[in-house]
């Protein structure tokens, strides 16, 4: 006998399980706008900030698949995930309200960590709610609708100061306090975070373990799957991360390297003193579950961790040295006490606007796109526009021309949002939704490592100094992300 498909949903009540999504873009974006304005006031030297910042990816490192398998055995009359939607929400609105406000620099730094933590409590199952809500053929809609609100919180929440202050709200203050403008702006996106989670809580019902697994999509298709690996992982594959890890770290040392580039040493030896821990942690204990879900993760999952790897990579280059490439480059001044680099440090902020704003455009075509091209073409599509836009910032003279640039990586950023996650979602059983989302997170984190650790010695060594010759390097990453795509199984297109 066959099993029912899941009902098809309506645009509204697809609309309504993500809008949730808004609220915590906005806590994202109000974070990733003004985390280091608040450390440079209270006292960090700018050398200590990127230091600081760690915080933001070690945490979704940590916090995703732990939130993931828990919600995956979760059953309350309030559901599986929507009580994690909930408790997120609720110490998000705190560390809101408490990191604009922080008296010393320690106490930002750890209002960072639990600012983080929070947004990841609710922010993980959301992706799962999708899988388990959906059918395989609504769920790029349904992340693509999630990608939309990412776009509209992340351009309010981060001109919200800027809007403040133009209507006559004070952005000065004494010395060690934030503005006003900065204060409000995380009192607005409290709120707005905490009532629209809300809003996704109480107008959306979850489907029961026993319903999801009598659905169609409840086991993936035997092409997306591979062979579990049976038994602990071996010593010999412990000692090879631990020893690699150790050597790397001798190396840096040797060699009088960037200290960044111990994070590198430090992922390799944590991956192994994971794996030694799950070895000992034998039988259905939780930590030695996840590895074993890592170590057979299926085979779509595989591929598309290189796919999400040089994605993440691109993103993260672009994030770190845009303002110093245009600046440099289009406002011809590298001195952050300059008018000419300031001015360019805005038009960047109006550029990074302007490629959230194409992206929520981006995402009302990207379902198009997908009945189209199928999921694979469509992402391929998306990531070389975003590559070619990047590129193109170094052959553009008129900065007023670089908006064209970001209509590509628009078009990227709502795609790496939307479509890797409907591709995984079909290749995964639902009982596992959850870990397996959250396992995802460390093809997203592990290039955000990487490049925070790895790209500053680049620089230097290989690419002139010139942080235009970074830009090039992401979008030569885009690019091939588009071409690591072809080798990822569709369910759309194997059955």
């Amino acid at each position: 006998m066959s099993r029912p498909a899941k009902p098809t949903l309506s645009f509204w009540q697809i609309w309504n399980m993500c809008f949730g999504f808004l609220g915590i873009q906005f806590g994202f974006a109000l974070q990733n706008a003004n985390a280091s304005r608040i450390f440079e006031t209270l006292g960090a030297p700018m050398d200590a900030v990127p230091g600081l910042w760690i915080a933001a990816p070690l945490t979704g490192l940590l916090v995703q698949p732990i939130i993931g398998y828990l919600s995956d055995r979760t059953w309350t009359r309030w559901g599986r995930r929507r009580p994690y939607f909930m408790i997120g929400a609720v110490l998000t609105t705190l560390a809101l309200l408490v990191m604009p406000n922080s008296p010393t620099l320690w106490i930002a730094a750890g209002t960072l960590w639990v600012l983080d933590a929070s947004i990841n409590v609710s922010m993980e199952p959301f992706r799962a709610f999708v899988g388990d809500k959906l059918a395989p053929r609504q769920r790029p809609t349904g992340y693509a609708m999630q990608s939309f609100f990412i776009g509209v919180g992340a351009i309010v929440a981060s001109f919200l100061p800027f809007i403040l202050a133009h209507f006559g709200v004070a952005n000065t203050a004494p010395a060690g306090e934030m503005p006003p403008t900065v204060r409000y702006a995380f009192y607005f996106g409290a709120v707005v975070l905490l009532a629209s989670i809300a809003w996704t809580v109480f107008s959306t019902r979850e489907y029961s373990p026993a319903e999801l697994a009598s659905f169609d999509d409840a086991e993936p298709p035997a092409v997306h799957q591979s062979a579990p690996l049976a038994g602990p992982p071996p010593l010999l594959q412990i000692g090879a991360w631990i020893a690699l890890g150790l050597a790397l770290a001798a190396a840096i040392a040797w060699r009088d390297g960037d200290k960044m580039l111990y994070v590198l040493a430090g992922l390799c030896m944590g991956y192994g003193l994971l794996l030694g821990v799950a070895r000992v942690l034998l039988g259905p204990h939780m930590l030695a579950t996840i590895v074993g879900d890592l170590r057979s993760m299926p085979r779509t999952m595989r591929r598309l961790a290189w796919v999400q790897f040089f994605s993440w990579f691109a993103l993260f280059a672009m994030w770190i040295y845009t303002t110093a490439a245009v600046a440099g480059t289009h406002f011809g001044s590298t001195d952050p006490a300059s008018a000419a680099y300031n001015e360019g440090a805005n038009w960047v902020g109006v550029l990074f606007g302007a490629y959230n704003g194409f992206a929520a455009l981006a995402a009302l075509l990207i379902p198009l796109m997908v009945r189209w091209m199928g999921l694979r073409l469509s992402h391929l599509v998306n990531l070389w526009l975003g590559g070619l836009g990047l590129i193109s910032l170094m052959l553009i003279d008129d900065p007023k021309w670089l908006l064209l640039s970001m209509v590509g990586v628009g078009f990227a950023w709502a795609s790496i949002l939307s479509l890797p996650y409907a591709l995984l979602s079909d290749s995964v059983p639902a009982a596992k939704m959850g870990v397996y989302m959250g396992l995802f997170n460390f093809f997203i984190v592990i290039p955000q490592l990487v490049a925070a650790s790895a790209l500053g010695f680049m620089l230097r060594l290989w690419l002139g100094g010139d942080p235009m010759h970074v830009l090039a390097l992401g979008g030569a990453s885009l690019l091939v992300a588009g071409l690591c795509v072809l080798r990822v199984p569709s369910h759309q297109e194997v059955v």
